[in-house]
């Protein structure tokens, strides 16, 4: 009989401790799909900062406008001033000059000073001049192009390969260099009737 009763209380606390591993189970899941919702309306609120078909434009005290366009900018959350762009041209007009025209893949934006960073396939087109590259730091405050990255600057008459090429955008003084100073500017002039 002793037996007996040990087998049933057994028997009885093992359905008791399965039953509290059972009800215990969902409470737990039921946190998780919580946060898994937290995590998605984060989400959608992150991508609510993006803007279609973008288009800001500033002058300088001398008069020069700058207009920037793009299909996208994202608005970045750290520092509220600054925008990520993409497929971005961008229009020059110096007082004193012709435009400067730039386009490239991305773009990055500062609205308080009008800095921009311009990156991948990045074209400057300047009268009869035009320069390749992957990379360009913008600023009216500083009055400089400062373009890197695969630079191939070509005219009517020459073409260069360089590492920087530096333009003063008032006075349009323009430096061609390479970072290893023992290394020489590559220029390959072209021919008046088109053949090298």
């Amino acid at each position: 009989m002793k037996k007996r009763k040990i087998i049933i209380f057994s028997i009885i606390l093992s359905f008791i401790l399965i039953l509290t591993l059972i009800f215990y189970e969902p409470e737990s899941k039921v946190t998780v799909t919580k946060e898994e919702t937290d995590i998605k309306t984060e989400k959608d609120i992150y991508t609510s900062n993006i803007i279609d078909n973008v288009n800001y434009s500033s002058n300088d005290a001398d008069g020069n406008s700058y207009t920037i366009t793009a299909l996208t900018g994202e608005i970045d959350y750290s520092n509220t001033n600054i925008v990520y762009l993409t497929e971005v041209r961008a229009l020059i007009k110096l007082t004193d000059s012709n435009e400067i025209i730039i386009n490239s893949n991305f773009g990055k934006y500062n609205i308080n000073n009008f800095d921009t960073i311009f990156s991948k396939n990045v074209i400057v087109k300047y009268l009869d001049n035009k320069i390749n590259s992957e990379y360009l730091d913008f600023s009216l405050k500083r009055n400089s192009m400062i373009i890197s990255k695969n630079v191939v600057y070509t005219n009517l008459e020459n073409i260069l390969k360089g590492d920087v090429v530096e333009i003063n955008i008032r006075t349009k003084d323009t430096k061609i260099y390479r970072y290893n100073t023992k290394e020489k500017v590559n220029i390959k002039s072209i021919k008046k009737n088109g053949n090298n």
